[in-house]
């Protein structure tokens, strides 16, 4: 759970907030006069692969197919295909389902303090599974939360709200096909803007077309 870093700011709304409270001998052709043995013959008149040469998980990792197309429009509760890159070091393709995007109370926020008046938070529970098992272990997804005009709220958050919206890292284990975590992603919108919505926009294909989670 994130309590260190907090920040708080309006891009759009009337009012700009700020707040922080981001060894053997190498094999090779055989030396003049040595014989080529029995095994080595063999392993030239192989096939070049083998159904035992296969990755036990193949079948299941994700191809270009199952990767979920820029622009696409899903309800909460369904998955998105996803090519994910964090910092400049981790890589991979990660499965992200909505599960509830909630409307919380104004009160809620009394910690950001007078800045946050006006302000109505929206808590995105989402879940996360690595598709690959590739290193992703404390990488941490964001989605923005839309509204019913398909833009942002104007509004920039982040933090937690205790008991109500706590957001989480990727932890250290995520790092094997199948791994899964849970987190929670904290939005707000003033007062009298409806959200319906969140997306995913991370990354050059997704920049323009981003994927959408609607209520």
């Amino acid at each position: 759970m994130h309590k260190g870093r907090i920040t708080f700011a309006a891009a759009i709304a009337a009012v700009a907030l700020g707040l922080s409270a981001c060894g053997s001998e190498e094999e090779g052709t055989p030396a003049a006069g040595e014989p080529t043995t029995a095994a080595s013959s063999a392993e030239a008149e192989a096939p070049e692969s083998s159904e035992a040469d296969v990755p036990a998980d193949s079948e299941d990792s994700p191809s270009a197919e199952d990767v979920t197309a820029p622009g696409t429009e899903l309800k909460t509760g369904e998955t998105a295909v996803l090519p994910f890159t964090y910092g400049t070091d981790k890589s991979g393709t990660i499965g992200v389902t909505v599960t509830d995007i909630e409307q919380g109370d104004s009160a809620d926020l009394a910690e950001f303090g007078d800045r946050a008046k006006g302000l109505v938070p929206y808590y995105v529970k989402i879940s996360v599974e690595n598709l690959e098992g590739t290193d992703l272990a404390y990488s941490s997804v964001s989605l923005r939360a839309v509204t019913g005009d398909g833009r942002g709220t104007g509004v920039v958050i982040s933090g937690d709200v205790e008991g109500k919206c706590e957001s989480d890292s990727a932890p250290r284990e995520f790092t094997s096909a199948g791994a899964t975590y849970e987190t929670c992603v904290l939005q707000a919108a003033q007062e009298g803007v409806d959200v319906v919505g969140a997306e995913f926009d991370d990354g050059d294909a997704y920049q323009d077309e981003p994927v959408t989670w609607v209520k």
